[in-house]
């Protein structure tokens, strides 16, 4: 991914140089076309085209700005309900993310989304132990962190 980065980057100079004209508008033109023709050779690198990731990545930020907005409302609506009705507790989340940046990613996540964190990971890196403020079903929140983080995470670094 780097590689191709650097490419791209590399790709957009000589386009500034070739035009005469160093801008910000030629330097995008030759991002852009640098970008088109790495897309067309993807076939000779390695590694998947970089801009996948790039595009997971901000999915996966959009994703997280949503978590975060619904978990502030639901934890506001609990302080100001006159009555207390949360029912907190501590669930285990079985994970299939391998690598340790995501798995700390994941739990990161997890704890920056207001009323929910992880208390514990496992020895073993595949269990991780949450405690959230409100929990009305475990294995629906269970689904709902594999459904947005987990997967998400996955096709950031896959």
């Amino acid at each position: 991914m780097a590689f191709q980065i650097l490419l791209n980057f590399l790709l957009a100079s000589i386009w500034m140089f070739f035009q005469n004209s160093i801008s910000v508008t030629t330097f995008t033109v030759g991002y852009l076309l640098g970008l088109l023709i790495i897309f067309i050779m993807r076939r000779f690198f390695s590694s998947r085209f970089y801009f996948y990731r790039i595009l997971a990545i901000i999915k996966l930020l959009l994703i997280f700005i949503r978590e975060l907005i619904y978990s502030n409302l639901a934890v506001l609506r609990n302080i100001l309900s006159p009555k207390l009705t949360i029912q907190p507790g501590i669930f285990a989340l079985d994970t299939k993310l391998t690598a340790e940046w995501e798995i700390t990613l994941l739990a990161n996540l997890i704890t920056l989304t207001p009323g929910t964190l992880v208390i514990n990971v496992s020895n073993d890196k595949k269990t991780l132990y949450i405690h959230a403020m409100d929990i009305k079903d475990v294995e629906d929140t269970v689904k709902s962190i594999r459904n947005t983080f987990e997967k998400t995470i996955m096709e950031v670094s896959r």
